[in-house]
């Protein structure tokens, strides 16, 4: 079991303690903080420490605030990295060198001690206790913050100039102007409010015997912010081979690239973004390495296998370039990239069931890709063709995505062993598929059934390809209100089926009371309203020919139409070859 060091402390004994050398590592994130946390900051701890603007208010003897936890575990340069708490700690450092500023021409005795405290906390002592001011208690190495020298500089120097626009800078400067206010307004007690802070202001650290007990207890917390990812930690390590090969600078600058444009493409339900390009690519590294388990470890336990090998190599940036690149243009939809039907077919793997068709398609890329990072049109075509009708039916006779892993993942080793991608051994009886699908409970709340409706309605050859920024839900054509008055299906169950369902956009909102079909025609076709405002109509093929082409939709329209659809997936399931 971890072994955890936690003792409730005030800001004096935290910092003041021989022992505390603060690293923020270089894995953490850029300081944040801006005017709006400074001035909580300030306004919290002036409160407390001069309640009702009254000192004498103020108890020193049991009067308590608490900051909050700071973790932290001792690295083997014996100095203490931050995992949680850097943002508060780093503040903290700001406005305690803004006060020792303050009380730098101070000679009274209360105003010393005060100073002497101050400096403590700020610098390192040696052994009689004397303040070295060449060696500071906090440093940075924030890899992708270009303005932590001037943290260094400022708690160096105690200046924050005008040319320096950095949070840092600016928050420095905030500290100093309220610390002045504050001096105009309780000249007699002004090092009270330091001497308060240091003493009555608790702080919780929690020291872990190791990084990953630090970043579990960071990830239990947190609760203000996003927890340091698992690409904050490659980060790191990228950071440091880079470092070492003379390549940091461009590093930092391909790495801002990369966050900046997955934040635009990925949007996980959990993890970041970076985590997620990051996760599309071990996929690719575990075909490479044969693995076919179905048994997938956890991000980091992948990257780390022997010393974060993976990524101390050049081709592995390079290679998360080219994958982010290959989803940056198929978000965008680039026709320049990609031609009209594979467009059409990742349009429908947009609705797949599960997302397992993102990790099989970048393993695709990153082995068939050509040296300008393009891929094989028609090939490319015929591989999302055949991967959407094995996986919409796979969903549907062994539902549950991790069902799906041992199929796919052996698929996965295949392509990088150059093989054609067949599913040999996992075949489909059409006659069983069929009754399933005749006999399946195509609710809304099933991800499948908006897949089959988006796979239906791009069946069509007409359909033209939609925008992915569109919302399209399902829409009922026998409206259940209907039903409702007329109970004129004989089954109300068949409200639910294939045959009564169609994609349409969510700006097309149908009234409740529009529930007939003849009412609803308008919506789908498209009509100018009472304003004389046209609402455009329904950019679905097969609905607008329903809508102009029936003057009623009845039970017998939802069977023939549940026949057409499943008839033709089973013959989509022939033509891919997945039929036994």
């Amino acid at each position: 079991m971890s072994k955890l060091n936690i003792d409730q402390k005030t800001i004096f004994d935290r910092c003041s303690d021989k022992k505390a050398d603060f690293l923020i590592p270089d894995y953490q994130r850029p300081y944040a903080w801006e005017y709006a946390e400074c001035q909580t900051l300030w306004e919290d701890i002036f409160n407390f420490a001069f309640p009702d603007n009254d000192y004498s208010r103020f108890d020193s003897d049991s009067d308590e605030y608490f900051l909050g936890p700071i973790v932290t575990f001792v690295n083997d340069d014996k100095k203490m990295e931050v995992i949680d708490g850097q943002q508060r700690l780093t503040t903290l450092m700001l406005l305690l060198r803004a006060f020792y500023e303050k009380f730098g021409m101070m000679q009274d005795d209360n105003s010393k001690k005060t100073r002497e405290n101050l400096e403590k906390c700020i610098w390192k002592t040696d052994e009689f206790g004397t303040p070295d001011k060449t060696r500071l208690k906090i440093d940075s190495e924030v890899a992708t913050d270009n303005d932590k020298e001037q943290f260094v500089n400022i708690l160096k120097s105690g200046i924050a100039s005008d040319d320096m626009k950095s949070n840092y800078a600016n928050n420095y400067r905030f500290f100093q102007k309220q610390i002045n206010d504050f001096l105009q307004k309780f000249p007699s007690y002004f090092s009270y409010l330091p001497t308060r802070i240091l003493n009555n202001c608790i702080l919780l650290p929690i020291e872990a015997e190791s990084q990953d007990t630090a970043l579990r207890i960071f990830s239990t917390l947190n609760d203000r912010g996003l927890p340091l990812s698992d690409a904050d930690i490659f980060k790191a390590q990228f950071y440091k081979y880079y470092t070492k090969k003379g390549g940091k600078d461009n590093f930092i600058k391909r790495w801002k690239a990369l966050e900046e444009q997955t934040s635009k493409i990925f949007h996980p339900i959990t993890g970041t973004p970076m985590d997620e390009l990051f996760t599309r690519y071990m996929y690719y590294e575990r075909a490479c390495q044969k693995i076919k388990s179905s048994t997938t470890e956890a991000l980091r336990k992948f990257y780390e296998k022997d010393s974060y090998a993976l990524l101390k190599k050049d081709k592995t940036l390079d290679d998360l370039e080219s994958l982010c690149d290959f989803w940056n243009d198929i978000s965008n939809q680039d026709k320049e990239r990609f031609n009209e039907a594979v467009l059409r077919r990742l349009y429908v793997l947009n609705y797949a069931p599960n997302g397992m068709w993102n990790y099989f398609t970048s393993v695709y890329f990153m082995q068939n890709k050509d040296a300008n990072g393009k891929l094989d049109d028609a090939k490319f075509c015929a591989f999302l063709t055949k991967i959407t009708a094995f996986i919409w039916t796979y969903a549907i006779v062994n539902p549950g995505v991790n069902a799906l892993r041992t199929p796919v993942y052996a698929e996965m080793v295949n392509l990088i062993e150059g093989k054609s991608v067949e599913f040999t051994d996992f075949k489909f009886e059409p006659a069983t598929v069929k009754s399933m699908l005749n006999n399946y409970y195509f609710s809304n709340s099933r991800p499948i059934t908006k897949s089959m409706l988006t796979w239906w309605a791009f069946h069509d050859e007409n359909q033209p390809l939609l925008s992915l920024e569109s919302v399209y839900e399902i829409e009922h054509i026998f409206a259940r209100k209907r039903q409702e008055n007329e109970s004129s299906l004989s089954n109300s169950g068949k409200l639910e089926s294939l045959g009564n369902k169609v994609l349409l956009e969510k700006k097309i909102n149908i009234r409740a009371s529009d529930y007939r079909f003849t009412d609803k025609i308008k919506y789908y076709k498209g009509f100018t309203n009472d304003k004389g405002q046209y609402k455009e109509g329904t950019k679905i093929i097969e609905l607008q020919g329903i809508a102009n082409n029936k003057s009623d939709y009845t039970e017998a329209d939802i069977d023939s139409r549940q026949e057409t659809i499943i008839d033709s997936f089973i013959e989509f399931l022939k033509q891919n070859n997945l039929t036994k």
